[in-house]
């Protein structure tokens, strides 16, 4: 991608944005709105996208790419594990949970996955969705533990990574791709039209929450400033140089650069409360985070 285009789709996700700050402030996006358009995305929109991703022809280079993605992802997921383990020792339990949670689990799947089919087209949106697997099955196991030390139920954890929407939806574009099996038109093109409106759907709703930030939330403590270099500059650093030291293709190099630069995870307010750790300081490390990730992720765009 070139400059011009990638400041291009940076203008559109800022429009995007205000777009769903406009209609927070206005009244139209409340708390159940949210949350309707949430499920709508991640049951519905991201799966289309992620189906229609593995249209095409499947030979040696192409799995092999897969397999890289799906590995990089991997060693990815263990330097976020060791990061996670050993920063913010010091810091209250409320909030270290908090921290290390959102440095284990990014926001790569429901801000990561439409901007990399942005970036690098339906061959990216199927690289991403490979990358995502390894994430999920942390996020739910030792992601989880981050704020329940005693562990959550094994089996609970194994079923929400297996029957994930986005998890049914790379089962069946693996398996349209392996039988090369075609879809009715009509039916592309239907899930061509509900995949189109993931990107403008997640920025609206990420905007939404922008708009929800009081004054308390604009002050900034060393803590998140760590935590945003970390996230946002150190992880998808680490992600450059490795790729690139092993000559690793430049699409699979670019996705696992990008998906790693992501903010923390939204999931990680939901856990916070759910768990009685600091809900608003979850809060405010979602929204520092997307924030400061609009200056970082056309700066790796750049890079890329």
């Amino acid at each position: 991608m070139d400059l011009v285009s990638l400041w291009n789709l940076q203008g559109q996700l800022f429009a995007l944005l205000a777009v769903g700050a406009l209609l927070r402030k206005v009244g139209l996006f409340n708390e159940t709105t949210k949350g309707m358009l949430t499920d709508l995305v991640l049951y519905v929109t991201l799966p289309c996208s992620i189906v229609l991703s593995f249209r095409m022809d499947l030979d040696g280079s192409l799995f092999v790419a897969l397999s890289v993605i799906f590995f990089v992802s991997m060693a990815i997921q263990v330097v976020c594990f060791l990061l996670s383990r050993f920063s913010f020792r010091k810091t209250e339990t409320g909030k270290q949970s908090v921290l290390r949670y959102g440095l284990l689990v990014s926001n790569a799947g429901f801000m990561g996955l439409p901007i990399a089919g942005e970036l690098f087209g339906s061959s990216g949106l199927m690289y991403a969705s490979i990358y995502l697997i390894p994430q999920r099955v942390v996020m739910w196991t030792a992601g989880l533990s981050i704020f329940s030390p005693a562990g959550a139920n094994r089996k609970e954890a194994a079923r929400k990574v297996i029957l994930h929407p986005c998890m049914i939806a790379v089962y069946i574009g693996l398996f349209l791709m392996i039988t090369q099996l075609r879809l009715p038109s009509f039916v592309t093109m239907t899930l061509s039209s509900l995949g189109g409106s993931t990107t403008a759907l997640s920025m609206m709703l990420i905007g939404s929450l922008f708009a929800e930030m009081h004054k308390d939330q604009l002050r900034l403590d060393g803590r998140l400033l760590i935590f945003s270099l970390l996230r946002l500059v150190l992880i998808p650093l680490i992600s450059l140089v490795g790729c690139r030291f092993f000559g690793i293709d430049r699409v699979v190099t670019g996705v696992a650069v990008i998906l790693a630069a992501m903010p923390g995870g939204s999931s990680t307010v939901i856990l916070a409360s759910k768990y009685g750790r600091d809900t608003s300081y979850a809060s405010k490390l979602v929204i520092v985070s997307t924030m400061l990730s609009l200056i970082s992720i056309p700066f790796w765009g750049m890079v890329l």
